[in-house]
């Protein structure tokens, strides 16, 4: 089973966000929440390029032997 097919966490931070209203909030304080999330979102791409680098050269390495 993938880990998709589990379900989340109840104290899962993502669950907790998308449930947060956004009509209290100014629109500066929704700009500001969208380059925070963007820049979170940069921070994983890049680690999940990383880790697929990592993974991709520990395949080639096991394949050579």
């Amino acid at each position: 089973m993938d880990d998709d097919d589990l379900p989340r966490r109840r104290d899962d931070i993502l669950a907790a966000l998308i449930k947060q209203p956004l009509d209290p909030l100014s629109l500066d304080e929704l700009d500001d929440r969208v380059a925070v999330l963007e820049s979170e979102i940069e921070r994983v791409k890049a680690h999940k390029a990383a880790a697929g680098t990592f993974k991709a050269n520990a395949e080639a390495l096991f394949r050579k032997g």
